[in-house]
């Protein structure tokens, strides 16, 4: 493994000189942070500049927490001139994952979701991996960084974020990346990014969720209607895997002119990357991990199955589109 990470760090310095000005465009999440945050210090005093930008608005508590506590100068994507920089890199995420990615041809794409058959000078795409921090991890490693306290506090947080405190499946890789950075991290700053979980505002989600929930056998789904942001989905999903005998959770929210749609399981023999692509792929981008997916669907693709303003036939639709997959997936 460490002449493949020496492999590795040696064709991602290759794509770089002195006089370069890099973009990092990241869907903002703590594991896509964490590793823009290295992919930086990597770069440091080795190209001219390196920014990073978000193609997504970032609304979680425990996100913008980690923004703030560990320093972290993000952008907006929307509002940068692209011509400003020579150099385009996409971490935690691949480029057809987010229309936006469409503006530039990355030159270097690292991350850990399936293989989606895209281009680059550098591809390090590796499925198997919990986290694109481990991989991250393995780079400064490669190139002899220690990394600041910050910043193994920051890949240390996005390890257990994505790994579900290893409760997913994950590799040995993941495990040694966390013992490596434990030596170097703060666990009190990652302590408190990890309690800000809760924006006070998003409560009344959870109110809508309770009441408009549906449970059959072990599977919980509710379809929020209109949200503030897509973020809202994943903490209601998340919290519905709480319930005893619930084994599937799935939770829907309108946002921006787009279905969102999350999946979450308890990995059993189940694959929600599967269902997720299954179910909605062929309207819009579908897919993910065995335990965890996403779908998201532009509504004017939808208008002409469904009444995409009336939740409760959105809500059946869903089910109606979700039901037989997870028949023939138990």
């Amino acid at each position: 493994m460490k002449s493949s990470a020496t492999q590795k760090i040696q064709q991602f310095y290759g794509q770089f000189q002195g006089d370069d000005t890099v973009l990092i465009v990241i869907v903002a999440d703590p594991d896509a942070m964490a590793s823009a945050m290295a992919v930086k210090r990597l770069l440091w005093r080795k190209v001219t500049s390196v920014d990073i930008a978000s193609v997504n608005e970032v609304d979680r508590p425990d996100n913008l927490a980690m923004i703030q506590r560990l320093g972290i100068k993000l952008q907006q994507f929307s509002g940068l001139n692209l011509t400003a920089y020579s150099k385009f890199v996409i971490v935690d995420s691949q480029p057809n994952h987010h229309p936006a990615f469409a503006r530039f041809e990355p030159d270097v794409i690292i991350d850990h979701h399936p293989d989606t058959g895209v281009q680059a000078d550098v591809t390090d795409i590796r499925p198997q991996y919990g986290a694109a921090a481990t991989i991250m991890t393995e780079y400064l490693r490669a190139a002899r960084i220690k990394p600041s306290t910050k910043l193994a506090s920051g890949l240390l947080y996005a390890i257990k974020t994505d790994t579900r405190n290893f409760e997913r499946q994950t590799l040995i890789e993941d495990v040694r990346a966390f013992q490596y950075l434990f030596r170097f991290a703060n666990k009190h700053l990652v302590n408190k990014i990890e309690r800000e979980e809760i924006n006070l505002a998003y409560l009344k989600y959870y109110r809508r969720a309770i009441e408009r929930k549906r449970k059959r056998k072990d599977w919980m789904f509710v379809h929020l209607g209109a949200v503030e942001t897509p973020d809202v989905c994943v903490l209601i999903a998340e919290f519905f895997m709480r319930v005893r005998s619930v084994n599937w959770s799935i939770v829907s929210g309108i946002d921006d002119q787009m279905l969102v749609v999350v999946f979450r399981n308890d990995g059993l023999r189940k694959n929600a990357g599967r269902v997720a692509k299954l179910s909605f792929g062929q309207l819009g981008s579908a897919g993910g991990h065995k335990s965890m997916a996403r779908a998201e669907v532009n509504l004017a693709d939808l208008k002409p199955l469904v009444a995409c303003r009336d939740d409760e036939k959105m809500g059946q639709w869903i089910i109606r589109q979700i039901q037989t997959r997870l028949r023939n997936r138990r």
